[in-house]
C-alpha cells in the first residue's frame, strides 16, 4: 500500500473504520459550523463592538483567508509528520483561539483570533478526509463514506446560522465562539481512542516559497475586494493592491512550476476533471457565503427580524443540505459527477434568480423558497467535487488533494463574504434590499456556471478512475 497505517484496525473490521468517519466528521462538523455560525451573529457583534458592515466583514474573512492560504501546506506536514498528530494540534488551537474570540474586548482582537482560529481549522479539514481515504481503501465504501462526510460538512455550514441564533437569543453573541470547547474536548478524546496514525509513504519537502506568495495573493485579493468600495478602485492604495496581488500570483506560478516537489502541482489543472472540481468548489461556496450573508443583513436590518429568527429561516437550507448530500454520493457512485452536478447548478441558479428582485416586503415563503432551492443545490455539489479531486491523484497525496479542494472552498467563502458586503456597504435599511439584488444574480451565476463545469465532466461512472487508484494503493 502507499500509506502506511501504525497500529491499524483490521480491514475486515467496518465498525472502526466507521467510527473513524464519525470522529472525523465531528471534527469537520465544528469547521464548517463555525464558518457560518458567525454570519448570523455579525449585527450583534458589529453593536457591540462599534463596527460596520466592512470591519464584520474582516471577522468573517480573517478565519476563511487564513484557512485557505495555510491548507494545501497542512495537508503536506500531515501526510509528512502523521496525520493523527496535525489533526490534534489543530483541534487544540482552534479550541485555544475560540475562547480568545469570546473574550475578545475589540475588533482588533476578535479578528486576530479568528485568524488563528483559521490556522487551526487548516489542519482540521484536509487532513480529516485524508484520514477517511486511508481508513477506507475500498472506492465504493470510500464513495459513500465521501458522501456522509459531504453531508455532515455541509450540515454543518447550513445549520451555523440557525444554532448561531439560538445561542445569541440566549446568551449573547460571544456564545457562538464559547460552544465550541466541549466540542473539542470531546474530539479530542475520541481522536486518542479510535483514529488511527497514518502518513504518506514518502516525506515530502515542503515549499516555504510558495506558501508565502500563496498566502500574500490570498489575502491581498480579498483584501481589495473589501476595501477598494471605500478607497476607490482607482485609489492609489487599490493600484498598489492591484500590482502586489499580480506579481504575488506571477511568483507563485513560476516558484510552483520550477519546484520538484511544488505546494501547488499546477500540471494537475490540465487535467479536465480535477480543473473543474476546484472551479466547481470556488462557485458553490461562492454562492453559498454570498447568500447567507445578504439574508442576514436583510432580514436583519431591512425587515427588523431578531437572530433567532434570522437563523430559522435557513432551516430549509440546512434540510435541502442534509438530505441531498448523501444522495449526491449515490449518484456519483452509480453514475458519475455529471448528474448530481447538473442538478446543483439547476438549484443554485433557481435560487438565485428568486431574489433577484428583492424588495422591502418581498413575501417569506419566496424567501424560504430560494433558501430551500440553494440548500439543495450545496447538498448536491459536495460529493461529486470532492470525490472527482480526490480520485484524480494518487492516494498517497491525499491530504494534499483534499487541500486543494479545500483551499478553493476557502477562497469562494472569502470572495462570496467580500463581493456581498462591498455590495450593501454603506447602505440604509431602507435601500438594503435593492443594493442586494446583484449579490442575487451572482448567486444565479455561480449555479449557471457549475452546469458549464457539469458539462465538462465524464458521462461515465467514476467508478473506474476510483478504482485505478485504489489499485495503485495496494
Amino acid at each position: 500500500m502507499t500509506t502506511t497505517i501504525a497500529a491499524a484496525p483490521p480491514a475486515s473490521d467496518a465498525r472502526r473504520r466507521w467510527t473513524v468517519l464519525a470522529v472525523c466528521a465531528l471534527s469537520m462538523f465544528l469547521v464548517g459550523l463555525d464558518t457560518t455560525i458567525v454570519n448570523v451573529g455579525l449585527p450583534a457583534i458589529g453593536a457591540g463592538l462599534g463596527t460596520g458592515t466592512r470591519g464584520l466583514e474582516w471577522v468573517v474573512d480573517a478565519y476563511t483567508v487564513v484557512l485557505a492560504s495555510l491548507l494545501i501546506v497542512s495537508g503536506a506536514l500531515a501526510d509528512r509528520f502523521g496525520r493523527r498528530r496535525v489533526f490534534r494540534c489543530g483541534l487544540v488551537l482552534f479550541g485555544a483561539s475560540s475562547l480568545v474570540c469570546a473574550l475578545a474586548p475589540s475588533l482588533g482582537v476578535l479578528v486576530a483570533a479568528r485568524a488563528v482560529q483559521g490556522i487551526g481549522a487548516s489542519m482540521l479539514s484536509p487532513v480529516a478526509l485524508a484520514i477517511v481515504v486511508a481508513a477506507l481503501p475500498d472506492p465504493k465504501e470510500r464513495a459513500r463514506a465521501i458522501g456522509i462526510w459531504a453531508s455532515v460538512f455541509g450540515l454543518s455550514l447550513a445549520a451555523g446560522p440557525v444554532t448561531g441564533g439560538a445561542l445569541i437569543a440566549a446568551l449573547g453573541w460571544r456564545s457562538v465562539f464559547w460552544v465550541n470547547a466541549p466540542v473539542v474536548a470531546a474530539a479530542l478524546v475520541l481522536v486518542a481512542l479510535y483514529v488511527p496514525e497514518s502518513r504518506g509513504e514518502r516525506a515530502r519537502r515542503l515549499d516555504l516559497p510558495g506558501q508565502a506568495l500563496l498566502t500574500v495573493a490570498l489575502c491581498t485579493i480579498v483584501g481589495l475586494l473589501i476595501e477598494s468600495p471605500r478607497l476607490g478602485w482607482a485609489s492609489p492604495w487599490a493600484v498598489a493592491g492591484y500590482a502586489l496581488a499580480a506579481l504575488a500570483t506571477a511568483g507563485f506560478v513560476r516558484v510552483e512550476l520550477r519546484r520538484d516537489e511544488p505546494l501547488m502541482d499546477l500540471g494537475l489543472f490540465r487535467r479536465p476533471p480535477f480543473a473543474a472540481a476546484v472551479l466547481g468548489a470556488v462557485a458553490v461556496f461562492t454562492a453559498l457565503s454570498a447568500a447567507l450573508l445578504l439574508n442576514t443583513l436583510y432580514l436583519q436590518h431591512a425587515r427588523g427580524w431578531t437572530p433567532l429568527a434570522t437563523g430559522l429561516a435557513t432551516l430549509p437550507m440546512a434540510l435541502g443540505a442534509t438530505v441531498c448530500a448523501p444522495w449526491s454520493g449515490t449518484l456519483v457512485g452509480r453514475h458519475g459527477p455529471r448528474l448530481p452536478l447538473l442538478l446543483a447548478g439547476a438549484f443554485t441558479a433557481a435560487g438565485g434568480l428568486c431574489l433577484a428582485v428583492l424588495g422591502p416586503d418581498t413575501a417569506t415563503p419566496l424567501l424560504v423558497l430560494a433558501l430551500l432551492l440553494i440548500g439543495v443545490g450545496f447538498g448536491f455539489a459536495n460529493a461529486p467535487i470532492t470525490n472527482t479531486a480526490v480520485g484524480g491523484l494518487p492516494p498517497s497525496r491525499a491530504g494534499v488533494a483534499g487541500a486543494i479542494t479545500s483551499t478553493a472552498r476557502q477562497l469562494g467563502s472569502a470572495v462570496g463574504i467580500a463581493v456581498a458586503g462591498a455590495l450593501v456597504a454603506g447602505t440604509d435599511p431602507a435601500g438594503l434590499a435593492r443594493a442586494s439584488c446583484p449579490g442575487w444574480l451572482l448567486v444565479a451565476a455561480c449555479g449557471l456556471f457549475l452546469l458549464a463545469v457539469a458539462r465538462t465532466s465524464r458521462t461515465s461512472r467514476t467508478r473506474p478512475s476510483t478504482t485505478s487508484s485504489a489499485r495503485s494503493a495496494r
